[in-house]
């Protein structure tokens, strides 16, 4: 790392000296960032709930409504199968992807906090024409406007919690984004539950309720104070040195500041961050990042958490059973976010996505069994002795992904790149869990259609290979300030011979630096 004299040595040595509360005011700047994560677990729970309202359908996919109410459907994994409704829920996602890249500049230049109230204001416009809206094309714009305050948002929340939090409590205070998308699932699904009974328009109810959330973070931006990774960034010294104070709870704060101002003068050497990228030093970071977002949505989770009451009424399920369904599972969803929130500064990241993939892929191998054995002989309904099951295994793999692959995917990606390249690595993992997520949203149905209870088995067998790159090529972060995470591939068995020996804080005084943190490392991570 070139320039400013910073080296992860001379940050360890220093690590020492960190000294931070649990400041009321933390806890509150926090949660209110962290509201940004309702107006995307809202809009995730909301499009499964309103695609299976006919009403909604006789509006916007009459040939969908059609196709559903024939007796003589060719196949009940079938019934949904559309690109247009399916465009829909992924339109979304593609306006997110490609709106990250903007946000990512907006997050270096502006701050976080900028980012976050242009990615609430989006989200209100969005909602204004989605609960006003007359025809398809007005659907697919508000869904895209939504799109671009998912971009932004996402962009910007993950950064700030990353960095305002105390480096022992940073897992847990940034599963709050995590935990507040979970929420915001349920929420919606509640909500869906509420306005199925409500005709014909129940569904408008649906879809402008996601307000709520979005003039939350709107309003509360304007609360928040920046961090001070990004007011050093950004050439307000004195600024960030008294917001430090406020959030650490001490005036004993020249170490950790001390590592802020060196990595930021090394981040002003860099002057195309997306280019540094992928410069061998920051190799790790990229793949593993790029990586984490593949699989979060290989796991299949946003299959269900979208078309979740598509997929109970596709189980042969009636309309309020399917919704009541969805409802049981986002309330595991929440619950188990919640283990997260307590365990990952204790247990670790590895640990937990380690447990999560063999708990995912045991109940979706038995989910595909049961569909196997219960959808034979041509019938269209799920007898009740494998539904139950069924549901029961579907909240087991909801909730194995909820403390593991769903918050530490954004968790593990905030918090390994270096200040130089934070923003722009922040987007690419958001490019990278978009397109997946757009993939999967525009492609489920259709493959449910094609592989019908094989779905399941497909996905499967992806949580296998995840499972394989956690155990070799994922290092542990738990408990290492951010600014110093440059030790941790010096030290892994596999990244230390990708990173250049040139690169700072080679050698044992990078094991000094972990003894120092008290850090566990992994068997077979250390040289």
């Amino acid at each position: 790392m070139a320039g400013g004299g910073f080296t992860a040595a001379s940050a360890g040595a220093r690590a020492s000296q960190y000294e931070s509360k649990m400041t009321i005011y933390v806890v509150i700047t926090c949660i209110i960032a962290a509201s940004g994560g309702l107006m995307f677990g809202y809009d995730v729970g909301v499009s499964g709930g309103v695609t299976s309202m006919d009403e909604f359908l006789a509006k916007f996919f009459p040939s969908v409504l059609k196709k559903k109410q024939a007796s003589n459907s060719s196949s009940v994994y079938c019934d949904y199968d559309s690109q247009t409704l399916q465009l829909f829920t992924s339109s979304l996602y593609l306006a997110a992807l490609i709106s990250t890249f903007f946000a990512s500049t907006v997050t270096r230049r502006y701050g976080r906090k900028m980012t976050m109230l242009i990615g609430g204001l989006f989200f209100d416009a969005g909602v204004v024409l989605n609960g006003a809206v007359q025809d398809l094309v007005m659907l697919i714009i508000g869904r895209i406007l939504l799109g671009c305050g998912v971009g932004f948002v996402n962009q910007a929340v993950p950064l700030f919690l990353s960095e305002i939090a105390p480096a022992h409590l940073r897992g847990g205070l940034n599963i709050l984004f995590q935990l507040n998308v979970t929420i915001g699932i349920l929420v919606a699904e509640l909500v869906n539950y509420g306005a199925l009974k409500v005709k014909p328009w129940g569904w408008r109810i649906s879809l402008s309720l996601a307000g709520v959330p979005g003039v939350i973070l709107t309003l509360g931006s304007f609360l928040l104070v920046e961090t001070p990774n990004s007011l050093v960034e950004r050439g307000y010294i004195e600024e960030a040195k008294s917001v430090l104070r406020r959030i650490r709870g001490t005036d004993n704060i020249h170490a950790e500041f001390e590592d802020l101002v060196e990595a930021s003068n090394t981040a002003k050497q860099v002057k195309h961050p997306f280019r540094n990228l992928i410069k061998r030093r920051n190799l790790p970071q990229l793949v593993i990042t790029c990586c984490l977002q593949f699989f979060q949505q290989f796991t299949g989770i946003n299959a269900i958490m979208f078309y979740a009451p598509v997929i109970f009424k596709t189980l042969g399920f009636g309309n309020d059973a399917s919704l009541y369904s969805s409802v049981i599972t986002g309330g595991v969803n929440v619950l188990s976010t919640l283990v997260s929130v307590y365990s990952v500064d204790k247990i670790g990241r590895k640990m937990l996505l380690l447990e999560a993939c063999v708990q995912m892929f045991i109940s979706q191998v038995a989910i595909a069994i049961l569909l196997a054995h219960g959808f034979k002989d041509g019938q269209t309904t799920l007898p009740t002795s494998s539904a139950i099951p069924v549901v029961v295994l579907i909240c087991v793999f909801v909730s194995a992904f909820a403390w593991s692959w769903g918050p530490l995917g954004w968790l593990i990606a905030s918090e390994i790149f270096p200040l130089e390249t934070r923003s722009a690595g922040q987007s690419v993992t958001v490019c990278v869990n978009m397109v997946f997520t757009f993939v999967i949203a525009q492609a489920f149905l259709s493959m449910l259609c094609s592989f019908e209870y094989g779905i399941f088995l497909f996905f499967a067998s992806w949580v296998v290979i995840m499972g394989l790159f956690t155990i070799f090529f994922i290092p542990e972060t738990k408990g290492i300030p951010i600014e110093e995470m440059e030790m941790v591939w010096r030290q892994h068995w596999f990244w230390k011979k990708i990173v250049p020996d040139d690169m700072p804080g080679h050698g044992a005084t990078n094991e000094k630096a972990l003894e120092l943190k008290n850090v566990k490392v992994a068997p077979g991570e250390v040289a």
